[in-house]
């Protein structure tokens, strides 16, 4: 990246930056500030909102990586939450107004790991108060701030896993991985209220979202720095498929790939056809570049392309007999 060419359009980036949050500013604050740094103006998101509270995972998609940012938002994610028990806030965290207190000192450690079973499978939950949820068109934490508050619609989530990290009565620490969509403000103060004291999140951080983990982040700092270094913010940004490493991959021989770039189905053979109705693989050419996300269909005994891609440069994630 050259220096000094301020006025010069940067060119069209597609992939993933595996962005770590700080606490104190919304996810949007975050997305405004990698644009500012990236320069990417055009086809640029992040792959599911975190509290403003929060500190953590926060994958960001350009270009082309858009396309996927489903994979991201409806990907597991993993949560470290501190929930100070015996004090309920109208928040559901430390930022709000007392509104009840509780005792803890009877609980156990074994009590507490018995109310956690309750919310781990798909359960309802009720979106808090103070959440960016629009309902007949008014965000509900603006309703909130202005003293109304409005009856919420419980929401199917998946909960998998709850793991009691430390319990010093009232400092509670869980890891959860769930699914898009769960509050884990809303967890807290349910496990609160189940334990019969009540609750809020004293702390938070999301270690895992979209297949993107904690430890491999970057920060805007962090970004900010490379912009000088000899590769640019650019050594940071994760190839497109990096969120289909969950699927099996397929290769294809020259006449498929040019099926499937104008979006034609393909026939291959061999025994990896041996598969579910409409399993999703990644297909690569020859020369291991990503294709295509396909779908088999068994109906047709073909891949049916479900996104196309136009990708230039070969993947790490290729198969290696590429």
């Amino acid at each position: 990246m050259a220096n000094g060419q301020s006025n010069a359009k940067p060119t069209a980036l597609n992939g993933y930056i595996n962005l770590f949050k700080l606490s104190g500013i919304t996810s949007m604050d975050a997305l405004r500030q990698i644009k500012r740094i990236t320069g990417q103006r055009k086809k640029v998101g992040h792959g599911g909102t975190i509290d403003p509270l929060a500190r953590g995972v926060l994958p960001v998609c350009f270009g082309q990586a858009t396309r996927l940012m489903d994979h991201i938002v409806g990907g597991v994610k993993r949560y470290r939450v501190e929930i100070t028990l015996g004090v309920t806030t109208t928040t559901y965290d430390e930022e709000g107004e007392v509104v009840k207190t509780g005792d803890t000192q009877r609980l156990t450690e074994s009590m507490v790991e018995e109310s956690l079973r309750r919310w781990i499978g798909r359960v309802k939950q009720t979106p808090p108060m103070y959440s960016a949820i629009k309902i007949d068109g008014k965000r509900l934490y603006k309703l909130a701030r202005a003293g109304i508050e409005v009856e919420r619609e419980a929401r199917l989530v998946d909960i998998h896993d709850i793991r009691i990290i430390e319990f010093a009565s009232p400092k509670l620490v869980l890891e959860v991985d769930c699914g898009g969509g769960t509050y884990i403000r809303s967890l807290a103060h349910d496990v609160g209220e189940a334990l019969g004291c009540g609750g809020h999140v004293a702390d938070l951080v999301r270690l895992l979202c979209g297949g993107f983990p904690a430890e491999e982040s970057v920060t805007l700092e962090q970004l900010e720095a490379a912009k000088d270094g000899p590769d640019g913010w650019q050594e940071h940004l994760y190839p497109v498929d990096r969120v289909l490493l969950d699927l099996k991959s397929i290769t294809l021989d020259r006449q498929a790939e040019e099926h499937l770039r104008h979006g034609q189905s393909v026939t291959l053979g061999g025994p990896e056809l041996d598969t579910g109705y409409l399993e999703e693989r990644r297909a690569y050419n020859s020369e291991g570049v990503f294709m295509a996300l396909v779908r088999f269909d068994r109906p047709t005994n073909s891949w049916q392309p479900a996104k196309v891609f136009q990708i230039d440069a070969p993947s790490p994630y290729a198969p290696a007999s590429v």
